[in-house]
């Protein structure tokens, strides 16, 4: 089947802008070709080739404004380009090189940066859309008249993060052009065995949401549709769905090859190839001309060989344990104080409200999302009140959707706002996981951008809830580098962590045991104040054992010390990462006997690995075997006396006395 190589170019468009077009899409298919020379050379390791599909990222990237966002996949090397990302620069991100974007700690396009307002993907593809949810929040909440773009794959669409995303933007009537290139093929799978509407745009009714198809094989077409649908949604704020039809004529990754492709298929879209149908264009348009297209095309090999040469002389990764640690983090100076004031006898649920009312007052760009925390104030009421005070653009009620929140809050913080998520239960923080593990945990340390974003996680049994709504996970996040984890058990710790976690610019996971809401009453002070992460609290002192637990099972070893006029240290953890490892040396050394208490299975839960740390940093100042105790390894059962028998609480009493007898 033979294609027209003719593109009907608009009075709107001139002549320069068309020949801007053109050599935009001619850069990156040059450096493709390099790169597919380099990868045989084996020069470099991986390519994800988006030749025939120039035309997309090049012509959304020209119709944005450069203030704008764009968050593109592994194809969209003209995004990049169009940026205008120096080549060296880029090359040395490929090449893992120290002085690319992520010092070498990952690699491709699997980075960003906010020089260029390029947010870059992960490899699960789908949370990037909630992402660009959260910038695109906070563009309309700073009345900037900014877009934000976001693209995915037709085998993103597949993903519950792509229909989450669209939901929320419709709900919330962002500005996000969510733009799905549809290239044939997810790997090896084709789109008939993916989907089955007719065209992924039709999806955007689904969600009341404006939709289009556009021949992404044409430049022009891209461009000029795309320019019009921003220019309008930046002053009528709402999402709108693009599927741009195109093709990808080369393999997932050139590993993977075309062999599962027909020939005749291939044949068809390479007619169609989007750089040749323009370059007849102009050429027949006497726009261009043959001797133009031999200069740019000389001025562009030039180039991309002294990029080459300059990133292929930059340094190679060199760093020491201590900085890799130091840069799981950010670093920012926190002040910490206790004050001496007024104090107040209030509830642990309480003190909550009360922190996070304090931390809205002041931050003025900390952002509340959660199921029914608005009108409502939550389920347990925390959030009570909080409407009236600071607005419904601050205090912001969700779909049930906990990944694209989560990803709506890393959208908000690369952005320069905070963010607070309320899980209504920790429970359902497994419907957020991929975002927390893969993209808050790691993102400052792949590429140096943070997460402002504190996930407040209801948590904990003892209330008769059942095996969905009693669980304590904090194991399932200790193992994650780049999260932080609080779980404070008295209400004048749950204010003071709970104002540090926020301020804190990192992602923090803040646990608050819900049997403890309205049981646990303390003194408060009424001042403002914030308690330093990583700082466990000695609640009792002795002699004979060191007792080292966080929440609920504060309470019950104190319970047990009280009433048994026992000799014991009992450390009050806090915070289990950063976790305070001097504080528990020093005071298992003092005793010599220890028990790790956690509510939380003993199979796989935090204890073991405290454990294991006293059994490496204290083992010949130990009188007595390192006991841990936890509740038993099933799930939470929802019947009195089974919860009873679940959680460690008489199994505490017992390993007490078995090891001061020891």
């Amino acid at each position: 089947m033979i294609v027209s190589n003719f593109i009907a170019l608009p009075d709107s468009l001139s002549q320069e802008r068309a020949v801007e077009l053109y050599k935009g899409m001619l850069l990156p298919r040059l450096i493709e070709e390099k790169m597919l020379i380099l990868l045989r050379q084996g020069r470099i390791s991986k390519w994800f080739s988006g030749i025939g599909q120039e035309a997309i990222s090049v012509g959304v990237t020209m119709a944005m404004k450069d203030a704008e966002y764009i968050l593109p996949m592994h194809r969209n090397l003209g995004v990049f380009t169009s940026r205008n990302i120096p080549l060296w620069k880029l090359f040395a991100q490929w090449q893992g090189k120290v002085e690319g974007f992520t010092k070498g700690r990952d690699r491709s396009f699997h980075f960003g940066t906010q020089e260029y307002k390029i947010i870059g993907m992960i490899s699960h593809l789908g949370p990037q859309l909630g992402v660009a949810d959260g910038i695109a929040l906070a563009q309309k909440l700073k009345k900037t008249q900014n877009a934000t773009v976001v693209f995915t794959g037709e085998g993103g669409t597949s993903e519950g993060d792509f229909h989450e995303a669209l939901n929320v933007a419709s709900v919330w009537d962002l500005p996000v052009l969510f733009c799905i290139e549809n290239n044939g093929y997810g790997l090896s799978t084709p789109t008939s065995e993916q989907y089955r509407c007719n065209n992924l745009a039709d999806r955007g009714a689904g969600y009341g949401m404006e939709a289009h198809i556009i021949d992404g094989n044409n430049i022009v077409e891209v461009y000029t549709k795309i320019s019009a649908i921003l220019e309008d949604i930046r002053v009528n704020p709402r999402p709108v769905l693009v599927e741009f039809k195109t093709f990808r004529r080369r393999g997932h990754e050139e590993a993977s090859g075309t062999k599962y492709v027909p020939d005749d298929l291939i044949e068809y879209w390479e007619q169609r190839d989007p750089l040749n149908k323009m370059e007849q264009t102009l050429l027949d348009k006497n726009w261009i001309s043959s001797s133009d297209i031999t200069e740019w095309n000389d001025q562009f090999k030039a180039d991309i060989n002294d990029g080459l040469e300059t990133a292929f002389a930059k340094a190679e990764p060199q760093s020491t344990i201590e900085q890799e640690l130091a840069d799981v983090f950010k670093g920012k100076e926190l002040s910490y104080n206790l004050p001496k004031g007024e104090t107040e006898n209030i509830r642990y649920v309480d003190a909550i409200h009360n922190g996070l009312k304090a931390s809205m007052r002041k931050h003025d760009n900390l952002i509340l999302m959660g199921q029914d925390i608005a009108g409502y104030g939550g389920v347990f009421k925390i959030t009570e009140g909080f409407l009236e005070e600071f607005g419904a653009d601050r205090v912001r009620n969700t779909p049930i959707c906990e990944s694209a929140i989560v990803e709506t809050a890393m959208g908000l913080s690369i952005a320069g706002m905070k963010a607070m998520v309320e899980m209504q239960f920790a429970d359902f923080v497994s419907s957020g996981f991929n975002p927390i593990v893969n993209y808050l945990a790691k993102s400052y340390y792949r590429w140096n951008e943070n997460a402002d974003v504190v996930i407040r996680m209801p948590c904990g049994a003892g209330v008769g809830a059942g095996p969905f709504h009693s669980q304590t996970n904090e194991s399932w996040f200790y193992t994650i580098p780049g999260l932080k984890i609080v779980y404070p058990a008295f209400p004048a710790d749950v204010k003071g962590l709970l104002m540090a976690a926020i301020d804190d610019p990192n992602p923090v996971l803040f646990f608050e045991h819900k049997a403890l809401y309205r049981s646990v009453y303390g003194e408060v002070p009424v001042e403002d104040y914030a308690i330093e992460l990583g700082t466990a609290r000695l609640v009792h002192e002795g002699n004979d054992l060191t007792i080292v637990t966080y929440g609920a099972g504060v309470h019950w070893a104190s319970r047990l010390i009280t009433e048994e006029s026992l000799s014991v240290d009992l450390l009050d953890l806090r915070t289990l990462a950063p976790l305070d490892k001097k504080s528990i040396i020093a005071s298992v050394e003092k005793t010599g006997k220890v028990i790790i208490l956690t509510e939380d299975n003993m199979t796989g839960s935090i204890s073991g690995d405290i454990a294991a740390m006293i059994g490496e940093q204290c083992f010949e100042k130990l009188d007595a075997p390192v006991m841990r105790v936890g509740s038993i390894d099933t799930p939470i059962p929802f019947h009195k006396g089974l919860e009873e028998n679940y959680l460690p609480i008489e199994r505490l009493k017992i390993a007490v006395r078995t090891l001061l007898n020891y």
